[in-house]
């Protein structure tokens, strides 16, 4: 998970700050020597590390914060608010070009960087929003590239534009336009080759197409797992051609933080967008504050709200049925699998776990849950009959047998499971707040989770 290590480290400075009834400047220093460190080993870029550091410094020595009624408190929120400045404080868009004009796109990066996918998750995205985008292969270069951006577009429902690989990027973009023009496409999103390394047939082939083409905004894809590496082929990639913004892909794995946390502050760019996994929905806005919640341990409610409510469909009718069931305790082995799915959909228990407030200082998220005993309680269910996962009271001792054979499983485990759902039929029916629903009636935009 992004950020595990870091959010680890940070999280035991604050437990250190926070167990002190009075702070002294020493206690300060010394909590902001473990962040510096912590930044550092996270592949911070240095010269932001200090200037951060420094920021914090200044600002939680001063008297208001070390006599105050919680001076550790105060110096967390400190932390938090300077982190946030560092991201670049507001949620910065794609911006469009007003009424129907066509708005050109071009997506850049190295090769590996998840540069093609990128761009289809973006049109994507757009897609929701109400656009019609346009995807045009420009990597001409690496045939798998145009076939892997046409699957991708027809997995998006977007229109891909392709002349093959015996044609000029050049060409191929300006013909894009033209053909976007005749065909209602309001956004063109140009994809282009990536190499290996920055080289000169790249940059001058991406000048190139700016100087033919009126490109609006030129996004950059980086990969977030390559720490300060990302920062550095953004300073490249602004200095030769000019980037207005950056996308960093691969954030759902081993990444150590520093590209999201030294992109805006070294280059000037925002961060638009990161990606949060391998399928084609799995992008998100970028928010600085949200991240930052993220970083310290601190939750993002609202990332897991929109989550919900972009990956679960909801039937109002099935909906208001479903509510009324679990108020009464009476859901059923049929609403546990939806919920499992509903999970599945959002990245899996943990990733849902890492966004609620104060899960960071329980450690390390993913050693908690067992996936595997969430796969065997599924198959459980999946070898019962229609009529058993209806009614659970039909589960006598012959029937578990058979549930236990078909699912590869212990009676024992059978039974454990079993027991442990009536539980949560009893607990649901005296806390009703916690059955789920639409945000504002106790809810996560229609999760349900009843275990």
């Amino acid at each position: 998970m992004a950020f595990e290590s870091l959010t680890d480290k940070l999280q035991n400075v604050f437990k250190s700050l926070r167990s002190k009834g009075r702070l002294t400047e020493a206690d300060v220093k010394t909590a902001l020597r473990e962040v510096k460190l912590a930044l550092l080993e996270a592949d911070v870029n240095f010269k932001v590390v200090k200037q951060f550091v420094k920021a914090v410094e200044e600002r939680a020595v001063g008297a208001d914060v070390m006599n105050g009624l919680n001076p550790g408190q105060m110096v967390i929120k400190i932390v938090n608010e300077e982190m946030v400045s560092l991201m670049g404080s507001e949620t910065t868009e794609l911006k469009m070009q007003p009424g129907k004009s066509i708005t050109t796109i071009m997506m850049c990066g190295l090769q590996g960087a998840g540069k093609t996918t990128t761009t289809a998750k973006i049109a994507g995205k757009l897609k929701l929003k109400g656009k019609k985008p346009l995807l045009v292969a420009c990597d001409v270069y690496r045939p798998a590239a145009i076939k892997q951006l046409q699957l991708n577009g027809e997995k998006q429902q977007v229109d891909v534009f392709s002349m093959g690989d015996n044609h000029n990027p050049v060409d191929i973009a300006k013909a894009s336009i033209e053909h976007a023009k005749k065909n209602g496409h309001n956004v063109v999103i140009l994809d282009t080759a990536g190499r290996l390394h920055i080289d000169e047939d790249m940059m001058t082939e991406l000048t190139n197409i700016k100087e033919q083409v009126e490109v609006h905004q030129t996004l950059l894809v980086v990969d977030a797992m390559t720490g300060q590496d990302a920062v550095t082929v953004a300073v490249e990639f602004n200095d030769r051609i000019g980037i207005d913004g950056v996308a960093l892909s691969k954030m759902d794995g081993d990444t150590r933080g520093g590209a999201a946390l030294s992109v805006k502050a070294v280059t000037g760019k925002p961060i638009l967008y990161v990606g949060m996994g391998e399928k084609l929905s799995d992008l998100e806005q970028f928010y600085p504050d949200r991240m930052a919640n993220r970083i310290l341990g601190m939750g993002d409610v609202l990332s897991l709200i929109e989550k919900a409510q972009e990956n679960i469909s909801i039937d109002e009718d099935k909906e208001k049925e479903m509510a009324a069931r679990m108020k009464k305790g009476k859901f059923d082995f049929n609403d546990y699998l939806e919920s499992m799915k509903q999970m599945r959909n959002m990245g899996g228990l943990s990733s849902i776990l890492s966004m609620l407030p104060g899960m960071g200082r329980m450690g390390n998220i993913e050693s908690m849950i067992d996936e595997k005993q969430l796969a065997r309680t599924e198959a459980i269910i999946l070898s019962m009959t229609p009529e058993e996962r209806k009614n659970p009271k039909l589960l006598n001792l012959s029937r578990k047998g058979r549930i236990a054979k078909g699912a590869g499983v212990d009676m024992a485990v059978v039974n454990r499971f079993v027991k442990q759902f009536e539980q949560s039929q009893k607990m649901m029916k005296q806390m009703p707040g916690l059955m789920g629903g639409k945000r504002g009636r106790g809810g996560f935009g229609g999760m349900r989770f009843p275990f």
